[in-house]
């Protein structure tokens, strides 16, 4: 049976993660990128300033909601979409991209990392605006609603939105079981065994019992958490990688370097026919850059569709940030660590240690911290996982719930957790084809939306701009419906 799930996965696989298929993610951030006239860059001291920098001065930023508010704040959204993103894709996921890409594949993560920015801030603007409440109070919102009733609206569209959106809503719920459970409790199994000798069953068990503890209490028990553990992970992982690319500065030029060369190298990684070294580092590096900030794929936005913020653009923002922090940031601190660690030949881009996935930035480590090294990656990678797991928890169930109701939500949360003890004891490498499967599917639906809905997103974005930057007194757009519109405009109004 696996065998033919397997060979199945292959050829749709294949056919997903085509080369079409990455220009057309590639292609929706640049076109994004030019129609909001390269937001990331023009505006980047606001969008600094309103995310990382709002954190220490804003308190409504991160002020709790009230309890019989459903909506989380806007730091808790961004740490749950960041537990969501910030997972075996930032330590697993690089090292397989330099294992079968080579240095070069970096660059083409850093590519997809530039552009991505703004298919996340696309997806959370339009999340936001086509956003509606559901009968607990809660916010809806995520591609399956702005493809229904933003691309749905349009002259001869409807029936085409309710069908990409019920498209959306399935792929994204096989894709939580994939990305979002199995692969990544598989990676925390197996270094838990690795490294603590700590069997398979004990850590899939002991993490269904966590999980279940979490994902049962809803959104407002899973942003609780996140928002506490995920500040504490990243700061965690990120120290221990500054220390030893600090350590191995004398590295940090030539691994830059290589990095650069191994991009536009017409040479394969060690060794091959002439260009399929090119193809290798753009495809891995796509790959595992779309796989780690996952924009493109409309899953954080339903995590940011649930917070208190008024301004689509403002949570547009956030996403930037999200994908900065995750690629620019946590991703390449990973590469850096196994590069300038001597591990990797720099002149030919050929990984000489025999070591594969976290194990090979465990070996990275190691040379620098001794046997505390593995211990090290094992904690990073148990932090990142599960919370991971937490985040698409959350994904999942919305798209059921646009699929069977929200009073069905617990069958979900409970197949969920016992799928958590399947990926403990699975094959890697099927959870992983699985996930890159499931991740193109949801990702085709998903910018057809956001490419059709594109013009939206330039008038929102234009509207925040002459508002809140340019100062002129016009009618904010807030939603793209009178009733939410009218309410959100005299709360903004009101200051609250």
């Amino acid at each position: 049976m696996v065998e033919i799930i397997t060979k199945v996965n292959g050829i749709v696989n294949n056919f997903v993660w085509g080369i079409p298929m990455l220009i057309l993610l590639v292609g929706t951030g640049i076109l994004m990128t030019a129609l909001t006239k390269v937001f990331q860059i023009s505006h980047l001291r606001y969008w600094m300033k309103h995310t990382l920098g709002s954190i220490f001065t804003d308190k409504h930023i991160t002020q709790h909601t009230k309890k019989e508010d459903q909506s989380i704040t806007q730091f808790q959204s961004l740490c749950t979409a960041l537990a969501a993103t910030i997972g075996t894709g930032n330590i697993v996921g690089v090292s397989s991209a330099l294992l079968f890409g080579g240095p070069g594949s970096i660059f083409w993560m850093w590519v997809v990392a530039f552009f991505g920015m703004m298919t996340n801030y696309s997806e959370n603007v339009l999340g936001i605006y086509y956003r509606k409440k559901n009968k607990k109070g809660e916010w809806c919102g995520g591609a399956m609603y702005y493809l229904r009733d933003g691309l749905g609206s349009q002259k001869g569209m409807k029936q085409t939105g309710a069908v990409l959106a019920v498209l959306f809503s399935i792929f994204c719920l096989l894709a939580s079981f994939g990305i979002g459970n199995m692969s990544q409790i598989n990676s925390i199994a197996g270094n838990m065994k690795a490294a603590f000798n700590i069997p398979n069953a004990v850590t899939g068990i002991v993490l269904m019992i966590l999980a279940g503890l979490v994902v049962l209490g809803g959104i407002k028990r899973i942003a609780s958490v996140t928002e506490k553990l995920v500040p504490f992970m990243a700061i965690f992982y990120i120290l221990g990688a500054l220390i030893l690319c600090i350590l191995n500065a004398g590295q940090l030029l030539p691994a830059l370097t290589s990095i650069l060369k191994g991009a536009f190298s017409m040479k394969a990684v060690g060794g091959g026919i002439v260009g399929s070294g090119i193809k290798m580092a753009l495809t891995w590096g796509m790959k595992r850059g779309v796989f780690s900030n996952e924009a493109g794929l409309g899953s954080s936005v339903m995590v940011h569709s649930s917070s208190n913020v008024r301004e689509p653009v403002r949570q547009g923002m956030w996403g930037i940030f999200e994908v900065f922090a995750d690629t620019i940031v946590v991703c390449t601190l990973t590469a850096l660590t196994v590069l300038t660690s001597g591990l990797v030949d720099l002149n030919t881009g050929a990984v000489i240690s025999q070591a594969e996935g976290s194990a090979l930035v465990g070996e990275a480590f190691a040379k620098v911290f001794g046997p505390a090294g593995p211990a090290f990656i094992a904690v990073a990678i148990l932090l990142f996982a599960f919370s991971t797991v937490l985040g698409w928890s959350h994904y999942g169930s919305k798209a059921f719930e646009y699929l069977f109701g929200s009073g069905a939500i617990i069958v979900y949360r409970i197949i969920f957790i016992v799928f958590i003890l399947c990926g403990a004891t699975m094959s890697l490498d099927l959870a992983w084809d699985l996930s890159d499967t499931f991740n193109g599917l949801m990702a085709i639906p998903n910018l057809i939306g956001v490419l059709s809905l594109s013009p939206v997103v330039c008038k929102i974005t234009k509207n925040y701009v002459d508002r809140r930057i340019r100062g002129l007194d016009i009618e904010p757009m807030l939603s793209a419906f009178p009733d939410i519109q009218k309410t959100q405009a005299q709360k903004l109004d009101e200051g609250d």
